[in-house]
């Protein structure tokens, strides 16, 4: 009961509750420490930003200021984290005790990383001015402040710990990566920090001959490589001149980039082929299925208007201007050719007589060019159909293609006029794209079904 009434005053900031229990029990700080609760009394002060109950707290158990809690923050990362820098403030006055602005808590994060996360300027200001070492702190990850800083878009913060580094001369943190291999202009780069980047690498940087522009992280990337493989606005264009400035102007690595500019360069011209196709690491699939789609849609079009509109060769067959005069036998050869050491056999002429007869026939050209066409429209229309799935509207979509796949089919019914020929190589062709698709999976599925489940034995002759 005690307990209760003694966090109920921490929270409200009660000291005379404080005073009465400890008149009433000494102990009674400890048993609450003993009691296996989520956090101690000056955990709850801190959160409750009750100064001065947590002043009281720190002069009867000073070692309360150490200690984590179960979700391992510490009550200096607390006071940090809600930017109470008054509460700062009196706990890091027990520092030469408990040193425990240095103290790592969670992922190995002292109080000085949580203000750079977090933005907490001058707290940061409060930290390093107390102990400067502490700006060299990493976390489990590898991560400095400056990495946080970057992380998190706490430009104020990144600012205000590049002019610390200048002060303490630190400023080969500038270059610390983390466990990923990245270095804060690697961040910068990839989150387009502007501002960021023009103190790290603008004309006005005090890390000029120190950073490394062209250090790689653990994928082998610099960070132009970064910035080349997403283009996303113009705003990259003025990045990419601000890190190519840099990197000529870096005493150590411009004659590195300027070879592998003009290497890239020269492999471009010479496979440009290849950096046109696409890439996964570089091309996001968003990108590829609307490519695919203005692709597909194309296509649709054109066979489209192609099978209701024909070329002017085949144009008469709608109205059934065609008739065997179209088709006229092959020349005759010239007398004396036939015999043993003639170069035109029967054979031959049989032969020839076939591919006259077919290539001079409008019919024939009429047949190829109403396969091919159909397949075209086919294949547009199902590339459509797989990338639009899971779409808005989806049955109207497919209601209007298959209306377009019937109407294509009517405009062309003309082609031919005695047989069903032209209804076949249509229905044909319109089924192929999907056979291409399907029936290979089918025959997988078949043949699984087919062999059936392994056997015991077949199972114990493979474990032998």
């Amino acid at each position: 009961m005690d307990e209760e009434r003694l966090f109920e005053a921490a929270r409200a900031g009660n000291i005379e509750v404080l005073q009465h229990l400890l008149a009433k029990n000494p102990l009674i700080l400890t048993d609450v420490a003993l009691s296996g609760s989520r956090e101690t009394l000056l955990h709850v002060a801190v959160k409750a930003g009750q100064l001065d109950f947590a002043h009281q707290i720190i002069q009867h158990k000073p070692e309360f200021a150490g200690e984590m809690n179960m979700d391992g923050y510490r009550p200096l990362d607390i006071a940090v984290i809600t930017g109470n820098t008054d509460i700062v403030r009196r706990l890091v006055k027990i520092e030469d005790q408990f040193q425990i602005y240095r103290l790592p808590g969670k992922d190995q994060r002292t109080p000085l990383h949580y203000a750079a996360a977090n933005g907490r300027v001058e707290i940061i200001n409060e930290v390093i001015s107390t102990c400067p070492d502490s700006i060299t702190d990493v976390t489990v990850y590898g991560e400095t402040t400056l990495h946080l800083a970057v992380k998190n878009n706490q430009f104020q913060a990144f600012f205000v710990l590049i002019n610390w580094l200048e002060k303490l001369n630190q400023r080969a943190l500038i270059n610390f990566k983390d466990c990923d291999g990245n270095s804060v202009l690697h961040l910068a780069t990839a989150r387009r920090q502007y501002n960021s980047l023009e103190l790290l690498v603008g004309e006005k940087n005090i890390f000029s001959g120190v950073i490394e522009v062209n250090a790689k992280n653990s994928k082998g990337l610099t960070a132009m490589d970064i910035l080349d493989i997403v283009m996303e606005n113009p705003n990259d264009m003025q990045i990419r001149k601000i890190l190519q400035n840099a990197a000529e102007k870096s005493p150590s690595s411009s004659n590195n980039y300027i070879a592998k500019e003009k290497q890239n360069e020269e492999t471009l011209l010479k496979d440009w082929f290849k950096y046109f196709k696409f890439q996964w690491q570089r091309d996001s699939p968003s990108d590829a299925r609307n490519v695919l789609l203005v692709v597909a849609a194309l296509i649709a079009t054109v066979s489209f208007q192609a099978g209701v509109s024909p070329p002017s060769g085949l144009a008469d067959m709608k109205s059934g201007n065609i008739n065997k005069s179209n088709i006229s036998p092959p020349p005759r050869p010239p007398p004396g050719q036939y015999g043993s050491g003639g170069a035109i056999g029967p054979a031959t002429t049989g032969l020839l007589a076939i591919i006259s007869a077919v290539s001079g026939s409008t019919q024939a050209k009429a047949y190829l060019f109403l396969f091919g066409n159909s397949i075209a429209l086919a294949a547009s229309l199902s590339i459509i159909m797989y990338l639009t799935g899971g779409y808005p509207f989806q049955r109207e979509l497919l209601i209007s293609i298959f209306a377009m796949m019937f109407t294509y089919g009517y405009s062309v019914h003309g082609l031919t006029q005695k047989d069903g020929v032209a209804n076949a190589i249509v229905a044909v062709a319109f089924v192929i794209p999907y056979a291409c698709r399907w029936i290979p999976r089918w025959m997988n599925k078949a043949w699984k079904w087919w062999r059936g489940p392994p056997t015991s034995q077949s199972n114990q002759t493979n474990r032998v």
